[in-house]
């Protein structure tokens, strides 16, 4: 919006409060402004004049009708536009925003002409199309209140403005005044954050000046932007009862500055205190070695245990991640606390995430159809450092008296040479090259080939562009893959496993 920032907007609405008298007019903004001082820093205010065309706003036959609510109270609290434009060089010279609400076409170009901020749409005018076209034709940023409008009809204004690319705001509001604690319909902020994520939402009270809880849920619920109806009495002016006086106000805007401090940042994570850190490790279950480790060797669940208590450098249960891999750098005797000063760290999950994108790529390119989650093994013989020359990645479909996998080989990948004593297995090649070895003989496919693999045939396979095969085979066993290379048995951490969204 055009001087409004991202901080909390509060609009001071005077309404007809003024009584009629400019002077009063200038006295209400004036004490509220020493108001607004010291909260400035925090927030941003707006002071709102409502205008009417009273001579063609009112119908000429009922000009005199001081019988009638709203005829005599618009009336008898007539301003002339010169005492109008007393009130907003007022609002400027103070350094509020300028806004102002219209009931009709001439105030809107009186707005024009007065050189306000923003213009408020009152939620009685906001099917008022004619209204609504004229707003549209100016440049300000608008706020429009919804009170007793369908979400149908919401949604067709929120429309109509924003097709025009106009800034604009919705305020959730209750036409009763004042409004009772159990009509405020705070959930209502929500209902229109989740309806309309791209525009601001905000509060319009009517509530009981005295309530200083409801502006408190407002802001959790999401609400940055507030209105209330304010006023000064005198010994003949008394305020209605649901515009606040200053002090009333004063103490409104406390119980927000505490709503805030309760609330801490927006949008991220907090930082956490050095205590609160403390008190969280010092509950953490620590890492012991079960038997003696030998430097060098993985430290993981197969040669440790967990229990409490937790000394200070402790890798702790919480650091036992399957992306996460800890190497001893020296000897470790049995029952030995693990610590970060004793351990090297390894971390892979970016590189797992990266692997991942890559093969979600690549299947999108091949237009294999794959169901949404599955198990995924990503196969790293020599290390996930060496992925992208030595591996594959490993879809498993099912696993019974039958067996089917996905295998996902990356452009210049290859598989090291294994063989297996009970699987019979065939690849069907979905899609790319591949180079298919067995008991030496290589064999070149292509999308569309048939390769089987008979029990205890040597075989291994590599891909120059990238490729995509089926596996069907009988049951796998985990224990059935054995590598001619010495150097892949011995390594126990050569899989990465998980489960993944793989669309």
């Amino acid at each position: 919006m055009s001087n409004i920032d991202d901080r909390l907007l509060f609009i001071l609405e005077i309404a007809n409060n003024h009584n009629g008298s400019v002077e009063h007019g200038l006295e209400i903004i004036r004490q509220f402004a020493q108001i607004k001082q010291n909260f400035s820093d925090l927030f941003q205010f707006g002071f709102k004049l409502q205008y009417r065309d009273l001579d063609t706003f009112i119908h000429p036959d009922f000009q005199n009708r001081f019988d009638l609510k709203y005829i005599k109270r618009f009336s008898e609290t007539r301003l002339t536009e010169a005492e109008f434009r007393l009130l907003v060089e007022e609002m400027g010279k103070l350094e509020f925003i300028k806004i102002c609400t219209p009931f009709d076409e001439n105030s809107v170009k009186k707005i024009e002409e007065h050189n306000f901020d923003v213009i408020k749409i009152a939620s009685c005018s906001l099917t008022d199309w004619p209204l609504l076209e004229r707003i549209a034709q100016t440049n300000k940023p608008i706020i429009a209140s919804t009170a007793g409008v369908e979400l149908e009809a919401i949604d067709k204004v929120v429309s109509f403005f924003l097709h025009r690319e106009k800034n604009i705001s919705l305020m959730h509001c209750v036409g009763e005044y004042p409004t009772k604690d159990d009509h405020l319909q705070l959930n209502q902020i929500e209902l229109l954050k989740q309806r309309y994520p791209q525009i601001r939402i905000g509060y319009s009270t009517h509530e009981n000046p005295d309530n200083t809880e409801a502006v408190k849920i407002a802001i959790a619920k999401g609400a940055t932007i507030f209105e209330k109806h304010v006023g000064v009495a005198t010994k003949t002016i008394s305020l209605n009862n649901y515009s606040a006086n200053t002090t009333q106000i004063k103490r409104w805007l406390e119980s927000v500055q505490v709503t805030l401090d309760m609330s801490g940042v927006v949008g991220q994570r907090q930082k956490f205190s050095e205590t609160e850190k403390y008190s969280l490790f010092s509950l953490r279950r620590g890492v012991f070695a079960k038997h003696p480790i030998k430097k060098g060797e993985k430290v993981d669940l197969s040669n440790t245990f967990l229990a409490v208590p937790t000394i200070e450098n402790q890798i702790t249960a919480n650091d036992m991640s399957k992306y996460t891999y800890f190497y001893a750098e020296e000897d470790l005797p049995i029952n030995h606390a693990i610590l970060s000063v004793n351990t090297k760290k390894v971390e892979i999950r970016e590189q797992v995430y990266e692997i991942l994108q890559k093969v979600k790529k690549l299947l999108k390119k091949s237009r294999v159809v794959v169901p949404q989650q599955l198990e995924f093994e990503i196969s790293h013989h020599y290390g996930i450092e060496k992925f992208y020359k030595f591996g594959c990645t490993i879809i498993n479909y099912i696993n019974r008296e039958y067996c089917k996998k996905l295998i996902v080989v990356l452009p210049g990948q290859s598989h090291p040479e294994q063989y297996h004593k009970i699987k019979e297995e065939t690849f069907i090649v979905q899609y790319g090259d591949v180079n298919i070895t067995i008991d030496g003989e290589d064999k070149k496919c292509t999308a569309g080939n048939i390769v089987t693999i008979d029990r205890g045939a040597k075989h291994t396979f590599s891909s120059e562009n990238g490729a995509v095969l089926e596996e069907i085979s009988s049951t796998h066993h985990q224990d059935d893959s054995y590598y001619t290379d010495p150097n892949i048995a011995a390594k126990k951490d050569r899989k990465t496993q998980l489960t993944y969204w793989i669309n």
